[in-house]
């Protein structure tokens, strides 16, 4: 008998035999399925972080799968030993009571949603989908590589009910949106999708009203992550031009917006059938609907002074300008600074450090979510500990540790360490957004000195130490004031999507003016990305960079 099974921390005795599902359905833990078990759906995934080799060979079924994935329903526990495992969701509801229709400058935007009441009849766009007297509600999503965000509004008085943060179930297909175009186009039957939608199911039922209530939900995403969700092939986004179907069939006359649309219905969601899900418009490329989001969250059109709006994920995107004059970049930079590929490197759940203060005695101080036991870093956290070893005179410009050891260790058990092949993935990502900055700095003709407001957005954007990021080069090294963190832009241009029908019509014209930079054929980017592989502060010239 096993009598180390742990399951999302939770600890569980099993029989020899029993399957991974099994363990987990006995222990009160939804994994997700859609076949009752029976290996045909293969949603029922989970994560095998300690004891692969007490489990059972994979079956034919998995062979699509990689590394530490394995599908819980064909998975039986072979041999006694410590397992540990989780499935693909971590995260919880918070309940919240706030109010919406605030963008980042503070502006106020009527309450206008498309989703009204008249007496009992609930309409959509004026339409009638429905008649009840209870409260209506809507959901606007941040539907990131790495982390999906859900905020549900009351639609009647703009309240802020409850959000939820999750991690993308989607990762057992690759960290990277390159590597899920290819999994999705290799392997047949929209498995990405269907996990998607399995723990968004599992997401909006654990929400605190009746899922019937909630008749319309706003996707924010990047090109490829909302294309997938509305299961549209997206193979062309991984090659030149990388551009979605949407956009070849604007260009073909087949439609007037890369605007997506479906029902609730269509989409196998939990919430009232005849609810829309609308997929915010594309900029082009592989600048996505989360990036229109950002535009609306800063009311770029509405911008008289210069702006910069810097997203910062797995992929970065940049925009720059005025209403007049938009330029828009997208830095393929990888999850190094959301934790990903990292040998310690997680998503801000809880155990994750995000402070670190290295003392003068050489005792470290951790801020770690959750107040519990650290487990590994997140992008606040990484930020912090390469300032402090950069500070300290741990670290050189060139990422390499000066004591000749190739580790740093956080805590006494040494179970949470920050490697130098880390460092240097770090050091990559940090080179492309970098170089994405003074690609699209000199394009549009200005300076460092000239920007009015640099909003600096992204999911732990809010979260990180504007010293120390600005230390290590990853944000121009410009006046504090004039840096702005807006932590999730993406959430509040949805929120704003679907609190206001003028904001959203707004956006459509908004993103047909935008000029896309592609930043693999400007001059200098290499060089650029090069440079910025170092950590030093970024200059208004490059060649403070370089020297």
């Amino acid at each position: 008998m096993s009598k180390h099974l742990s399951i999302n921390h939770q600890q569980i005795p099993v029989e020899e035999g029993a399957t991974l599902f099994e363990m987990a359905d006995a222990a009160g833990i939804r994994v997700p399925t859609s076949c009752q078990a029976r290996g045909k759906c293969r949603e029922c995934l989970m994560e095998i972080e300690e004891g692969m080799e007490h489990l059972s060979p994979p079956t034919a079924e998995e062979q699509h799968l990689q590394d530490k994935f394995r599908l819980s329903c064909r998975t039986t526990i072979a041999s006694p030993g410590t397992i540990t495992c989780h499935t693909l969701r971590r995260g919880e509801v918070k309940i919240v009571h706030e109010s919406c229709g605030l963008p980042v400058t503070g502006r106020p935007v009527p309450l206008d949603p498309a989703v009204t009441r008249d007496g009992e009849r609930i309409l959509l766009d004026g339409v009638e989908i429905d008649r009840s007297t209870g409260p209506i509600h809507g959901i606007a999503m941040d539907l990131g590589t790495t982390t999906v965000v859900l905020r549900l509004i009351n639609l009647e008085d703009g309240d802020i009910v409850a959000t939820q943060a999750f991690e993308n179930p989607q990762r057992f297909g690759g960290s990277d949106v390159m590597a899920r175009i290819k999994f999705d186009t290799d392997q047949k039957g929209r498995l990405l999708q269907r996990v998607l939608i399995g723990y968004l199911t599992h997401a909006i039922e654990s929400f605190p009203v009746d899922p019937h209530s909630i008749y319309e939900l706003i996707v924010a995403g990047n090109t490829t992550m909302r294309d997938l969700f509305f299961g549209l092939d997206v193979h062309g986004i991984g090659q030149k031009p990388y551009r979605s179907v949407t956009e070849w069939e604007r260009e073909a006359g087949e439609r007037d917006s890369t605007t997506l649309s479906k029902t609730a219905k269509q989409l196998h969601l939990p919430i009232h059938p005849k609810a829309r899900v609308l997929g915010l418009p594309l900029i082009g490329s592989h600048i996505g609907a989360d990036t229109a989001a950002c535009l609306l969250a800063v009311e770029m059109d509405k911008q008289d002074q210069l702006v910069v709006m810097m997203d910062i994920g797995t992929n970065t995107e940049l925009v720059m300008g005025t209403k007049d004059k938009i330029l828009a970049a997208s830095c393929p930079a990888g999850p190094a600074f959301e934790g990903g590929e990292l040998s310690c490197g997680m998503p801000g759940v809880d155990g994750a450090i995000e402070r670190v203060r290295i003392h003068d005695d050489g005792s470290l101080e951790l801020g770690v979510i959750g107040n519990t036991t650290p487990d590994g870093l997140c992008g606040s956290g990484l930020i912090d500990l390469l300032g402090e070893l950069l500070r300290t005179d741990r670290l050189n410009r060139y990422g390499r540790y000066e004591d000749g050891e190739d580790a740093f260790f956080l805590n006494d058990e040494q179970d949470v360490y920050l490697l130098e092949n880390d460092i240097s993935l770090l050091a990559q990502a940090k080179g492309a957004n970098v170089a994405g900055l003074y690609t699209v700095f000199e394009e549009y003709g200005v300076a460092f000195d000239d920007i009015d407001v640099f909003y600096f957005a992204g999911g732990f954007a809010h979260h990180i130490n504007i010293d120390a990021a600005k230390q290590i080069g990853l944000l121009p090294n410009l006046p504090n004031d004039k840096i702005i963190q807006v932590g999730n832009a993406s959430l509040e241009g949805a929120t704003l999507a679907l609190c206001s029908v003028e904001r959203r019509e707004s956006l459509e014209q908004l993103v047909r003016g935008i000029r896309h930079v592609e930043l693999e054929t400007a001059p200098g980017f290499f060089d650029h990305f090069v440079a910025g592989c170092q950590f030093v502060p970024m200059e208004n010239s490059s060649a403070a960079v370089l020297d």
